[in-house]
């Protein structure tokens, strides 16, 4: 199901969401049919502006890469990939709010890929194995790029991608906490990988426990108020994003540099995390082993207040 190199578009377009929708028959989500590369560009739309950064041959580049890099352990690509992708994709946060874009570069420029990373395993006991057709038009944390894009961009820091790699290694963490819009707050997105870089959380069910945690405790509390941050420094991406047909392709070695928007406030991090850990020690957690108290039937001791 790759698509001729030969055939592929020079620069990226929009394919909307009913367009791809029609064309994720069966065939095409098990792999044993080919998508129509013509007539899917021909259904979409023209990108706005000339810049080199929607030219299609260095993302197909990529994806190449690191399915040769990551042949045989295929989820380890995710956080070899989106720093990458971030950084070669060039976006604003608007820019990449478009499902468009997403659905052109699973449909017309990397299916196989999307096959290759998402297509349950022979061994999955499924009589007919087929990517759920979200991996390829989807919400952003469920399409295949999409997620690994917003992954690299809600969990670096500043230029700094390695909490996003960090993000990106636990499947279960990220893809939990990417649904949530309190991520939108970056000492929260930080103090988060720092729970888990720290060993605090680790499993799927302590991941799923932080992010009911976080995402109930959001509603009573103004994260933006006890953790203040100004945010990303928009000129500084315009920048960044300005700069791309004047920097090298990705290394795949050695990280990228993101935008130099400006790193997390330490203080607001420093903050985020103790009442992170705080929240997350209160949650329950499925198969945690709990208190003595509670096992011997008594009550445990009141917190202070």
């Amino acid at each position: 199901m790759s698509p001729d190199v030969l055939d592929l578009p020079e620069r990226m377009l929009l394919l909307r969401d009913t367009v791809a929708r029609k064309h994720l028959t069966r065939g095409v989500l098990s792999g044993s049919e080919r998508l129509p590369l013509v007539a899917l560009c021909r259904a979409s739309e023209p990108v706005a502006g000339p810049s080199p950064r929607w030219e299609v041959r260095p993302l197909r580049e990529l994806f190449d890469t690191a399915r040769r890099l990551h042949e045989g352990r295929r989820t380890s690509a995710d956080a070899w990939l989106a720093p990458r992708l971030h950084a070669t994709l060039r976006l604003t946060r608007a820019e990449a709010a478009e499902p468009g874009l997403w659905n052109f570069l699973a449909l017309a420029v990397a299916p196989d890929y999307v096959l290759w990373r998402h297509l349950p395993s022979e061994g999955s006991g499924k009589k007919e194995p087929a990517v759920s057709s979200d991996r390829f038009s989807g919400p952003h944390y469920k399409q295949a790029f999409a997620r690994l894009w917003w992954a690299a961009e809600l969990f670096r820091d500043g230029e700094d991608y390695e909490p996003a790699v960090s993000a990106c290694r636990n499947q279960e963490f990220f893809n939990t906490l990417l649904r949530l819009e309190v991520i939108d707050h970056r000492p929260t997105a930080r103090a988060a990988t720092c729970l888990l870089e720290e060993g605090t959380v680790g499993t799927t069910r302590e991941a799923n426990a932080l992010a009911t945690a976080v995402n109930a405790a959001a509603g009573t509390l103004m994260y933006d108020v006890l953790a203040p941050d100004d945010g990303p420094d928009s000129e500084a991406v315009q920048k960044w994003i300005d700069e791309q047909d004047m920097t090298p392709p990705v290394s795949p070695t050695v990280l990228p540099l993101g935008p130099a928007d400006g790193p997390v406030p330490d203080s607001s991090v420093g903050t985020m995390v103790e009442l992170l850990r705080e929240l997350f020690e209160q949650a329950p957690v499925r198969g945690k082993e709990e208190p003595q108290e509670a096992q011997d039937g008594r009550e445990p001791p009141a917190r202070a207040s």
